[in-house]
């Protein structure tokens, strides 16, 4: 779970799970939406001098929610966007896809980046289903691999056909976007085009894949535990 191109601290819940904060710690670049950098500074002091001496870490946002002390403070590596037609999260991804592409253009690297989303749920509710529909967004418009992990499983939006790895008894939900078939293998009830988020939910893996015939776009949370 740890190849990402990019991981992106949202100012939501902060990870507390063992699985999204070693995907923080094992960041190649670390992307704060705004506040963020002031919730990594309270809870990892010493992960946010580790990661911005190894020139990791940036925040990127209007700076409207961070202590003028701490901007300062970090101005070396803080990225002030003030456009208002997308919310920081966005920013902060189109950030790192401009890192990422100037990186593969440096390297001679050509793969399609996977960005890891973490603390974009929580807090309030609005956000938190905001920022999971992005996810569908970012994957179809910006070319990237999108992934959101919370303390409790993860989303990944997808496209067409697709395999999914998972377990035995692991707990699974599906949110149909755009499909008019939606099928599935590996899942205890069938999967079918769902016209309504609700119905989705709450499935069951049966062993050690699932796979979906889709024609268009959906979401899929996978737990990390067993039921």
């Amino acid at each position: 779970m740890n190849d990402f191109s990019a991981v992106i601290l949202a100012d939501g819940d902060f990870p507390t799970h063992q699985i999204p904060l070693g995907i923080l710690h094992q960041a190649q670049r670390l992307i704060c939406c705004d506040g963020a950098l002031l919730t990594l500074f309270k809870h990892q002091p010493q992960e946010i001098e580790r990661l911005r001496a190894e020139g990791k870490l940036f925040g990127v946002g209007d700076g409207d929610s961070l202590p003028a002390g701490l901007k300062a403070q970090y101005a070396d590596i803080f990225h002030a966007v003030s456009e208002q037609e997308d919310n920081d999260l966005t920013k902060a991804t189109r950030f790192a896809i401009g890192l990422i592409k100037a990186s593969t253009k440096e390297n001679g690297e050509n793969q399609q980046p996977r960005l890891a989303y973490l603390g974009a749920t929580g807090k309030r509710e609005d956000h938190t289903l905001g920022n999971i529909a992005l996810m569908m967004r970012y994957l179809r418009d910006f070319a990237i691999l999108p992934e959101m992990y919370t303390d409790y499983g993860w989303f990944t939006p997808a496209n067409g056909n697709m395999v999914f790895s998972t377990f035995a008894r692991q707990q699974m939900s599906i949110f149909n976007f755009s499909c008019t078939k939606l099928e599935s293998t590996g899942l205890r009830w069938q999967s079918y085009a769902y016209k309504e988020w609700w119905q989705g939910t709450l499935n069951e893996c049966t062993g050690s894949e699932v796979s979906f015939r889709a024609d268009g776009n959906y979401m899929v949370y996978r737990t990390y535990d067993t039921k």
